[in-house]
């Protein structure tokens, strides 16, 4: 097996983050673990035709015997005991990772995923930050002279690292004339630099898992797990990984995704926002029962929201596993008082009912959060770490409760439709720009939500879906002319030409393919990551 490299430009400190022995671990991680990545891909395909067709998805009917035999998941460390409040933000650039490491939360999430834009200089940048917050070391010094650096009066949260789910590739890595895969080379750089540093620590290596669909996806990544360990001498069982529950198939299959990781398994999240993606994109062609409302109007109060996220408490208290709840998306607006305080309200409410249905903690995307998170998980758990005794035996839930879309309250709107496409074109030109998480009207939006709005014109143009507004049929030709005219909207309001030529014009391209073409591509970041060098 032969490894090559394709670099488009230097990038500071690649020496460091490259080298031949982490290299050759990236190969060894190929050669054993990219085929059974491949065939599980195939998989999901056969598995998302099959839901189309039946209009449903179900229990697996095979692993009975898991869901009612009686097992937990490996004794957690200290490190992990407590986590009622999580920041999240990508490992790039510096300035980020360091505000995140200062930000008094309990956890970091180092996004390498959703939230980062894998251009070759982040995808670099973001390990030499990992290295220097598993050392203690990160520093950066921006152009106008301000240096940023980990503060010594605030306790640095554990970071747990999101590499790329299984379906990305890394296409500056070859490996036999292929590109790398995205998870091994995020995990396996990562482990490799830092594994030994944070076991002597005590602090990991940590993972969240991203977009699993099926519990063999879980083994694939257990069996990773048990060879990194043993390659490096680390102790098995030392890495503990949480998994996000953001696709539809991930939520019928929540207790052998744990069962699978039980020796290296930390919990499971609440990853709203993809969870709707997915439900869209498995449902997209199934008729108006599962057409959602409006993105704005999908709260998390909906029935069938409910009953994912009181499954996903009481699964991981059933087995001793933590319940992350989802992510707080409102960037707090100082020129907007009025706004900022309507926003925190419900940022607030949004946690008090987190943490008053069994969640051991949640997420911010922002560091004025963190405070306000903390409190409400304080006003539950007081003295306690997390609430893993409490168990959720009042919660009962069936597949149809989570398949559930017809009772969603709200509507289509035309307005919908044209805040989808604004959302997905200013996203995408950002991401293509090199920056994977944006603030847009006072929400920070990552790939989640732009995968969300361009699904949600695509399925409502193929299900004949009319507005309630204007009470007209959303056709193709009707997205393309309301494409038009919110692509001249960002022109209005982007100052600078040529930012808008160089990655508004690529991205409305793009979204115009993603919603107008017959055939729906299961992730925007594909097509787009072929424009990024």
């Amino acid at each position: 097996m032969s490894i090559t490299v394709h670099a488009p430009y230097e990038v500071p400190g690649v020496e460091t983050v490259l080298t031949e022995g982490a290299l050759a671990f990236l190969e060894e991680l190929h050669t054993r673990f990219a085929d059974t990545r491949n065939q599980l891909l195939e998989n999901r395909t056969s598995a998302q035709t099959e839901a189309a067709r039946t209009g449903s998805v179900d229990f697996p009917a095979e692993t009975r015997q898991v869901r009612e035999a009686e097992w937990t998941v490996a004794e957690h460390p200290p490190a992990l005991q407590d986590r009622r409040v999580e920041i999240t933000g990508p490992a790039a650039p510096a300035k980020m990772a360091i505000n995140a490491l200062n930000s008094g939360a309990k956890v970091w999430l180092a996004c390498l995923e959703d939230a980062l834009a894998p251009n070759w200089f982040n995808v670099i940048d973001a390990q030499r930050n990992l290295a220097g917050a598993a050392s203690g070391t990160l520093e950066f010094t921006s152009e106008e002279g301000r240096q940023y650096s980990i503060r010594d009066d605030v306790t640095a949260p554990t970071v747990v690292v999101r590499p790329r789910g299984w379906h990305l590739p890394e296409k500056h890595i070859e490996i036999d004339g292929r590109p790398a895969v995205g998870a091994l080379f995020d995990f396996g750089l990562h482990f490799f630099h830092n594994a030994k540093t944070l076991t002597e620590q005590g602090r990991g290596p940590f993972y969240y898992l991203p977009k699993l669909e099926h519990y063999a996806e879980a083994r694939l990544w257990d069996d990773v797990f048990s060879f990194a360990e043993e390659s490096l001498g680390i102790p098995h069982g030392t890495v503990r990984a949480t998994v996000l529950i953001e696709t539809l198939p991930a939520a019928f299959h929540m207790e052998e995704i744990l069962y699978e990781l039980r020796d290296h398994a930390s919990g499971l999240n609440a990853g709203r926002w993809d969870y709707l993606f997915s439900l869209i994109k498995y449902f997209r062609a199934s008729g108006e029962k599962f057409v959602l409302p409006d993105r704005a109007q999908v709260s998390m109060t909906q029935p069938f929201m409910r009953a994912y996220t009181e499954l996903l408490v009481k699964t991981c208290h059933k087995r001793g596993a933590f319940a992350m709840g989802g992510m707080a998306a409102f960037i707090p607006n100082r020129r907007e008082p009025e706004v900022t305080a309507r926003a925190i309200e419900k940022v607030r409410e949004d946690k008090s009912r987190e943490a008053a249905d069994g969640f051991d903690g949640s997420w911010v995307a922002h560091p004025d959060l963190v405070d306000l998170c903390r409190e409400e998980f304080d006003a539950v758990l007081q003295d306690r770490p997390n609430q893993l005794q409490r168990q959720r035996d009042d919660v009962t839930v069936g597949a149809a409760d989570l398949l559930d879309v017809a009772a969603a309250e709200g509507a289509v709107t035309e307005a919908g439709v044209r805040m989808n496409l604004y959302v997905a074109v200013y996203y995408t030109a950002i991401w293509l720009s090199g920056n994977g998480a944006v603030a847009i009207h006072n929400l920070m939006e990552d790939a989640a939500t732009a995968e969300i709005s361009r699904s949600q014109v695509w399925q409502q143009i193929h299900n004949g879906t009319v507005t309630a507004d204007t009470g007209v049929k959303i056709t193709a030709e009707l997205a393309a002319s309301l494409l038009d005219e919110e692509v001249e909207r960002l022109r209005g309001e982007i100052d600078d030409a040529q930012t808008f030529a160089d990655h508004f014009e690529p991205a409305a391209s793009v979204v115009r393919a993603l919603v107008l073409d017959d055939e729906y591509i299961d992730f925007l970041t594909l097509p787009a990551y072929e424009l990024m060098p």
